[in-house]
């Protein structure tokens, strides 16, 4: 795909035609855009946010989930013994190369600030603790075990600790997260600017010095019937994408209808924060092959707006083939007694593992295809388990699961396995030294431990196609985990050469950051807080005071 090229500017021709200055521009109005807006706001400067819906992005349909640990107030209200040095050596697995030694420490030494400063912010967390394995708690709990923590491999390293703290706040607790943030940018005097198209930067003698975009002037924009249809069209893109899209398409065309191009400067600097690229089809054929044609999760923004934006200032990016997919067996917890093989029934991974741990090779070494074997005794518990650890999003699928399509049932291994187009010899064989292994309290040569380590028992046998391509009531949804490289002190964007782009900035999943190797629940909220921050204090930093501005 050719990406369009933003604008190079001589230094009069910008100045000619600038419409406003602000000290700092924020390009993206989801959680990291927030943060941003926040950090540099509370520096004291003049910040304007541009959007190209409304706000919210990715993070208003999240679970608001922040990971955060090392002594949090709530970890010490549900009695969590949990050390700075612990969450370290955890997330040192699951981040791996993404970021530095010394970025990894700034965020784990400073995430209990972190959620202090959430809460100045008017955010709202406790330390009720799930006492069970799942993707996502109920209204009960708010404090959770959101990782691989508890699993081999990772228990063996760090001692673990429930790190996922949900914002209280009923069901998807995402759109009060952001609507917290996007309240408090606002509280501090930050200029929101809604339905702005960014098209392109503006760059002087190469340094970003603001953007041009398209944006329906005062006095021009359309109806509180917009409003009302976008968001619409944004709820029904997480669920429907396609159908989503056709919404959002509407929307888009009717505020371009009455839109003007303008030209706004930034003394300090332009932080980008758009989202991640899912919906873009050909970056993610390109980079990620394996992940072409599954379903991404995100809004119609998702397209990969900063690196489009970057490429005229020769902007690196990195981890463009990381994708997260999220296949979870739990809730029910029973489920990861069971055992997750491919269509030659040779298991796939450990069951206890995070869903996008999971997931990674289901989809990139077997064909996005696999299928969950449970005896019978572990079904009646899963079935029991059903009222107890539902989410309200989890009921319509488990619904599907146990109902007459979502599995198949048979007597015997060979009988399921040829009814579910499993070799029946591959997966007799897998079960039996599965079973010995159990048995005979050997380690799991796939590293699952504790009570769902253990054989399988008794027919009649079930199995639930887990692939990627199962069924639209069993979604299978992947977000990106790569994009734009930056300066890991900063937040500064830098160049394929190595080199700082002056007055760029990004952020959040446009950013190559935290969770860029490895996703666990929590931790992108936590990066678009850590990398947002960053970013917008050190544009703020960077902006000329206002007796030197020559375009006020």
């Amino acid at each position: 795909m050719a990406l369009p090229r933003s604008m190079n500017l001589p230094a009069s021709t910008t100045a000619d035609a600038v419409d406003e200055t602000f000290d700092v521009i924020v390009v993206g109005f989801g959680g990291a855009g927030a943060c941003a807006a926040i950090a540099a706001a509370e520096a004291g400067t003049r910040v304007l946010v541009l959007d190209r819906f409304y706000g919210g992005g990715s993070t208003i349909h999240s679970g608001g989930v922040v990971y955060a640990g090392g002594g949090t107030a709530q970890q010490e209200q549900a009695g969590i013994a949990d050390t700075v040095e612990g969450m370290y050596e955890y997330l040192r697995l699951e981040v791996g190369d993404a970021v530095g030694e010394k970025t990894l420490r700034r965020f784990v030494e400073g995430s209990r600030e972190m959620v202090e400063w959430l809460g100045r912010q008017g955010l709202e967390f406790e330390g009720s603790l799930c006492p069970y394995k799942t993707s996502y708690p109920t209204n009960r709990h708010y404090l959770y075990y959101s990782g691989n923590e508890l699993a081999s491999g990772y228990a063996d390293v760090a001692p673990p600790a429930p790190r996922g703290h949900r914002t209280h706040a009923r069901n998807f607790s995402g759109a009060t997260f952001y609507g917290r943030l996007r309240e408090s940018a606002l509280r501090l005097g930050v200029t929101f600017r809604p339905l702005a198209e960014v098209q392109s930067l503006v760059v002087d003698d190469g340094r970003v010095v603001g953007v041009e975009y398209d944006a329906p002037l005062p006095g021009r924009e359309p109806g509180g019937w917009h409003r009302k249809f976008t968001e619409l069209a944004a709820k029904a893109h997480v669920w429907n994408p396609a159908f989503g899209a056709r919404l959002s398409a509407v929307a888009v065309a009717a505020a371009r209808r009455r839109s003007t191009r303008r030209r706004v400067r930034a003394t300090g600097g332009v932080v980008l924060t758009t989202g991640g690229h899912g919906f873009n089809r050909e970056l993610v054929a390109r980079h990620a092959p394996a992940w072409a044609g599954l379903t991404a999760l995100g809004t119609a923004g998702d397209t990969g707006a900063a690196l489009r934006l970057a490429a005229d200032v020769d902007a690196a990016t990195s981890h463009l083939e990381k994708m997260s997919g999220w296949r979870f067996l739990s809730p029910p917890s029973a489920f990861m007694r069971g055992i997750v093989v491919s269509a030659e029934g040779a298991r796939i991974a450990n069951e206890q593992l995070y869903g996008a741990t999971l997931s990674t090779p289901l989809v990139e070494d077997h064909h996005a295809h696999g299928y969950l074997v449970v005896d019978a005794q572990t079904w009646r518990s899963a079935r029991g388990q059903i009222r107890e650890q539902s989410a309200f999003f989890h009921l319509p699928q488990l619904a599907y699961l146990f109902g007459p399509a979502g599995h198949r049932r048979a007597a015997t291994l060979a009988e399921l396995a040829r009814g579910q187009g499993i070799d029946p010899a591959g997966l007799e064989k897998t079960v039996r030294e599965y079973n010995e292994t159990a048995a005979a309290g050997l380690p799991d040569p796939f590293g699952k431990n504790g009570e769902f380590h253990r054989a399988i028992g008794d027919g009649p046998y079930y199995s639930v196609d887990v692939s990627a391509r199962a069924s639209s009531l069993y979604p299978f949804p992947f977000i990106t985990l790569g994009g734009l490289v930056v300066d890991e002190d900063s937040g500064a964007v830098l160049r394929r050469d190595g080199s700082i782009v002056p007055g760029l900035y990004a952020g959040g999943r446009s950013a190559v950051g935290l969770c860029s190797n490895s996703y666990v629940s929590g931790l992108s909220l936590a990066d678009a807080v850590f990398s947002g921050r960053r970013a917008g204090a050190h544009a703020a930093g960077g902006s000329v005071p206002s007796t030197q501005r020559e375009f006020a």
